[in-house]
């Protein structure tokens, strides 16, 4: 058990019941089953831009001079992706689904 299960008592076990008090509208109506959340979708995507957003930003600082503002702006870009990749992988690890 992680720190964070002996914390909170979440674990795998707990989301795997659902969450507290959710409470579908349209449940009895459509019949369909609960959403899961993406989590594994978001961590490629996360992955994909912070690869793409901070080599791209490096290579337009180190090439080429009139758009140095645009390669700082995808480094700043590249470093949102990187810490929501941290992020959704620590969700991952704790137990979520998706």
């Amino acid at each position: 058990m992680s720190d964070d299960e002996k914390d909170t008592g979440r674990g795998r076990e707990h989301y795997e019941k659902g969450l507290p008090g959710y409470h579908d509208v349209l449940g009895r109506l459509t019949g369909a089953p609960p959403a899961l959340s993406a989590l594994t979708l978001r961590l490629w995507l996360a992955a994909f831009g912070a690869v793409f957003c901070l080599g791209s930003g490096v290579t337009l600082l180190v090439t080429i001079a009139p758009l140095r503002w645009f390669g700082w702006l995808l480094v700043v870009l590249g470093v949102v992706a990187v810490v929501d990749l941290a992020w959704v992988a620590h969700r991952k690890r704790r137990g979520e689904p998706g």
